[in-house]
């Protein structure tokens, strides 16, 4: 794991634009060097990748990415089967990576092409999408990331019988999306619309 806080597929985004803004610096075109060395500073705090303490909760699912929960509500997940979803909306100024939220083995990977609506809208179901699927000692959990108007990049690093630990990272989505997290109907859901999660550390629900 590398132990610079940037995450690897945002450095091309941070390297570009950062070299062009000190060569024009060099060559003495400050003002020139200004809007790139912005860029570079935006795109570091948008990749920016956090070591983060990961607490051991007894049956605890904790939130797969940092951002806003925009809905709980009752679905039917073709793995989990009958589940209550908690999504997350993640805005340009949250962390990207998305986590694992219970330990287990990756049963399937399932990429599904779809539009780019935006990622808060009830719509953004049928987006680009990629479903994780979980397998837990005792339940199954699927983590799903959406893509929105400006993020165009889903990426996974996992593959169907890797084992994770809760907390794990496995992807990220550049540059603004949704993540929906499916639990069991009987988990017992411990946030709300509204609140503000933080990935790998907030306790969303425990397992019943």
């Amino acid at each position: 794991m590398s132990k610079v806080p940037i995450a690897r597929e945002g450095w091309p985004f941070v390297a570009i634009p950062g070299a062009l803004a000190v060569g024009l610096a060099l060559l003495g075109h400050r003002r020139l060097a200004l809007p790139f060395a912005a860029a570079a500073a935006a795109c570091a705090g948008f990749f920016r990748d956090p070591e983060r303490a990961i607490p051991v909760v007894a049956n605890g699912v904790l939130a797969p990415a940092d951002g806003r929960v925009i809905s709980v509500d009752d679905a039917v997940d073709p793995f989990v089967g009958p589940s209550v979803r908690v999504a997350i909306f993640l805005s340009p100024l949250d962390v990207h990576i998305n986590r694992a939220p219970i330990s287990g083995v990756v049963s399937e990977v399932l990429y599904t092409a779809g539009g780019f609506t935006a990622a808060y809208d009830p719509g953004a179901e049928r987006n680009e999408r990629c479903a994780v699927r979980l397998q837990g000692e005792h339940a199954r959990v699927t983590v799903v990331q959406i893509a929105g108007i400006v993020a165009r990049r889903i990426v996974c690093y996992v593959a169907p019988g890797d084992k994770l630990d809760a907390g794990a990272r496995f992807g990220m989505i550049r540059f603004g999306s949704r993540t929906d997290c499916y639990m069991p109907r009987s988990t017992e859901v411990t946030v709300r619309a509204g609140e503000h999660l933080r990935g790998g550390q907030t306790v969303i629900g425990v397992l019943t």
